[in-house]
């Protein structure tokens, strides 16, 4: 039987040739420029598809077809075909989200089968970007000639002397292109640009109105309007408070790239720093240990480097984040190491940055760390971490789950190959209860490092909280395999054991964890997660209670993780979430 695509509601003729078109389209875009696999898997299906063998889309064939497994190849022992189509989904969506808003013909892969669905959108769905993410991977903009809406459509020169004056005040943007624009010729301009600028000129006697728009070269979705006033004899100044308004707008997402204004005349110092920074990023308890000795090495060699002090305060900090020390055996540590960054140097991105992590993640003092967040986007916007450390210690605790996507989709277009930032991109779509998309986003990070074991740790997290516990136990064994000193691991997998009804499995965890305590630091947390699963609430609500004494890191997400939802009704639950102002 000869299913064709016109079961998907595409009538038409040329239906086939419609299918292609849109096909060649999704493979030629940015959001699958670097997946041949899944270019592959994608055609295949869709080519299959229109050629009437839906039928044929079965996992076995898809992987020997697609994947090139041998025919002795078994879809319930090898998932290949599952996680890929997984990622394709999430794909597809990146792409009609982000590239694709004002297609007319949407691709879909339905979940439970490989066989595409072609359906027509009558009506493009726009999604609003900030002025971040917009600008952040194509620093690029174009000058769309004002429009002259005076009755007498006299006002062309003042219109030209707007756009210059505006072109003048941005070109002092290093960061930043200008591409060229002349009348006429905005076809080029608007497909390259990332932002377009744009307004229009009313005149009433005397008084004059000008109204500029900084709109997404991408969607086409307005990001910002104004409107200055000005009388008609004065037109530079009307001229200069425009392109004042459009500066004082981007100015903050246009801080010029920097590391310090300050920099370390010592060499040694300045690569002992660079070591640090590289150490901290593995996120292994071996790698923040050595981090914290590499940063008091270059303080050694030179005691007034801003930066060093900085990554001082950001081991400390993530070692009692990550359970290796006890948080009250580093607060005061990361406090007064971040203090003193910014002290000797007040332009460093990188010591405001420390400060507003300190700020969050010790004293949830959440206002005094968005400011000092928004402080150090604006001496650099460039820098990584203040965007990932916004999204993921200010912005998700408070619940403003967009806001943080957001600047986590900053934080990955300036540092496309950390593995944390790919893992903490898994972790919001998990609190915003995507859960398809973080899973696909843990695939992206674990092919990106397969060796990175907080991936595998957010994996389970996931798996967990679909119920499929046969998957959660297996990423949470292969974290505890890759980290098996960390506390972390154990706890998450004991949790897995006892919602899954392997009780023995669970307490067999919870001893090992006793022990470990014996010896280091065990965050409570760790300890509560397995009480609750086990069905001892009192018991888990008084480890939960250590916790918040303790200000275990974990707890800042309180409002939004998952893992928290069936205890949000218990008074004791409320009590602590209170504690935390978030």
């Amino acid at each position: 039987m000869d299913s064709r695509p016109a079961a998907d509601s595409l009538m038409a003729p040329d239906a086939d040739l419609r299918v292609r078109d849109q096909l060649e389209r999704i493979l030629a875009s940015t959001t699958f420029q670097q997946c041949d696999r899944l270019k592959r898997f994608l055609s295949f299906v869709v080519l299959e598809a229109i050629a009437g063998r839906r039928s044929g889309l079965k996992e076995y064939v898809i992987g020997v077809q697609v994947f090139g497994k041998e025919d002795s190849f078994d879809p319930r022992t090898d998932p290949i075909v599952r996680v890929q189509a997984r990622r394709l989904r999430a794909k597809l969506v990146r792409y009609y989200r982000d590239e694709g808003p004002s297609d007319e013909l949407m691709v879909e892969l339905s979940k439970g089968g490989y066989a595409p669905a072609f359906k027509r959108r009558d009506t493009p769905v726009l999604v609003k970007r900030s002025i971040s993410a917009t600008l952040v991977s194509r620093n690029t903009v174009t000058l769309q000639p004002f429009a002259d809406l005076s009755v007498e459509q006299d006002f062309g020169y003042f219109c030209h002397g707007v756009r210059d004056e505006i072109v003048h005040r941005l070109s002092k943007f290093s960061t930043l292109r200008i591409l060229a624009s002349e009348d006429g010729q905005t076809g080029v301009e608007k497909a390259n640009a990332a932002m377009i600028i744009a307004g229009s000129v009313r005149r009433s006697g005397e008084r004059l109105r000008v109204t500029a728009q900084l709109v997404d070269g991408a969607s086409g979705c307005y990001l910002w309007s104004e409107s200055v006033d000005a009388i008609a004899t004065d037109l530079f100044s009307a001229q200069e408070r425009v392109a004042d308004a459009i500066v004082k707008k981007l100015e903050p997402e246009l801080g010029e790239q920097r590391s310090s204004s300050r920099p370390s005349e010592n060499l040694a110092a300045h690569n002992l720093y660079l070591q640090g920074r590289y150490h901290l990023n593995q996120r292994t308890e071996e790698g923040l240990r050595l981090a914290l000795n590499f940063f008091e090495k270059a303080l050694v060699e030179d005691a007034q480097y801003a930066l060093a002090h900085a990554g001082l305060a950001d081991a400390y900090g993530l070692l009692a984040h990550y359970g290796v020390f006890g948080p009250a055996e580093v607060w005061s540590k990361a406090a007064s190491s971040a203090a003193t960054a910014v002290m000797l140097d007040p332009d460093s991105a990188e010591a405001h940055t420390s400060l507003a992590h300190v700020k969050s993640t010790q004293e949830w003092d959440w206002a005094g760390s968005e400011r000092a967040f928004q402080r150090a986007i604006a001496l650099d916007s460039r820098y990584a971490t203040a965007h990932h450390w916004y999204a993921m210690s200010c912005l998700a605790p408070l619940g403003r789950l967009d806001e943080a996507l957001d600047e986590m989709s900053v934080a990955r277009s300036i540092d496309p190959v950390s593995s944390i930032v790919a893992r903490d991109l898994a972790v919001i779509h998990f609190y915003r209860r995507d859960f398809e998309m973080a899973l696909e986003q843990c695939d992206h990070t674990i092919e990106l490092n397969p060796h990175f074991a907080p991936a595998y740790w957010i994996l389970g997290v996931i798996q967990e909280q679909r119920r499929d516990f046969d998957e959660s136990a297996a990423a949470f064994q292969r974290a505890v395999h890759l980290s098996p000193q960390t506390p972390r691991m154990h706890g998450a997998l004991g949790r897995t054991f006892a919602l899954s009804g392997r009780q023995k499995e669970a307490v067999d965890v919870l001893r090992k964890l006793e022990a470990y305590a014996k010896e280091r630091y065990v965050s409570p947390l760790e300890f509560a997660w397995i009480h609750f699963a086990l069905g001892a609430v009192d018991l888990g609500f008084q480890w939960l209670t250590r916790a918040a004494e303790d200000r275990a890191f974990d707890l800042i997400s309180i409002k939004v993780d998952p893992r928290f939802d069936r205890l949000r009704d218990d008074p004791r639950f409320t009590a602590i979430a209170r504690q935390l102002g978030a």
